[in-house]
């Protein structure tokens, strides 16, 4: 693997119980974590190319990850997401060449397809700030009740020369869904909107 990996972190959230009602099934949501080396820390390098490769490996990687934290199969899968911290040596396009142009597809393998854009943050910060992953649907773009997200943090990390890349997915949306909209149950999967 070209990605120095110093840490990897996966994290399991069930939700049982909301506003005092039971969430039957509960939703759960596993994300995985990697943090490595970034080794254009510091500089301006014009080609990200290694990047990029990087991002290639950590999809499937990490997606398979986390679906063995859920010990659910690719086609239970619901939701997924992806996101990026550089550190302070770093700038955000390291966390896009990563994160974009390539990271995508091995995902989709993994998880047995997807549709939908697999949504996405980047962010700057140090050891023990909050990385946001968003979350959606991975065949249908406008299902609400699966607009959602997870929220990682590490102690030490990142680190100023590192990046902390995660990727999350759900068997399922939020707890309790009730803002309308297309539902699950309604998803053509044709042209990942609807």
């Amino acid at each position: 693997m070209k990605a120095e990996i110093r840490r990897l972190s996966v994290l399991v959230e069930e939700v049982h119980r909301e506003m005092d009602r039971p969430v039957v099934p509960a939703t759960r949501k596993a994300v995985a974590v990697a943090v490595l080396r970034n080794p254009h820390a510091g500089t301006y390098v014009e080609d990200l190319s290694q990047l990029i490769e990087i991002g290639a490996e950590l999809g499937g990687y990490l997606g398979a990850r986390c679906l063995s934290a859920l010990g659910i199969t690719p086609e239970q899968v619901e939701s997924y997401g992806k996101a990026a911290m550089v550190g302070e040596n770093g700038e955000l396009e390291h966390a896009a060449a990563i994160l974009h142009p390539a990271l995508g597809k091995p995902l989709r393998d993994v998880l047995g397809g997807g549709a939908a854009l697999v949504p996405s943050s980047k962010a700057r910060g140090g050891p023990g700030v909050m990385l946001d992953v968003p979350l959606g649907h991975k065949d249908a773009a406008y299902v609400r009740s699966h607009f959602d997200g997870v929220q990682v943090w590490l102690n030490d990390s990142p680190r100023a020369d590192e990046i902390m890349v995660a990727v999350a997915i759900t068997d399922s949306g939020r707890p309790l869904p009730r803002v309308g909209g297309l539902k699950a149950s309604e998803i053509e999967g044709r042209d990942g909107l609807r």
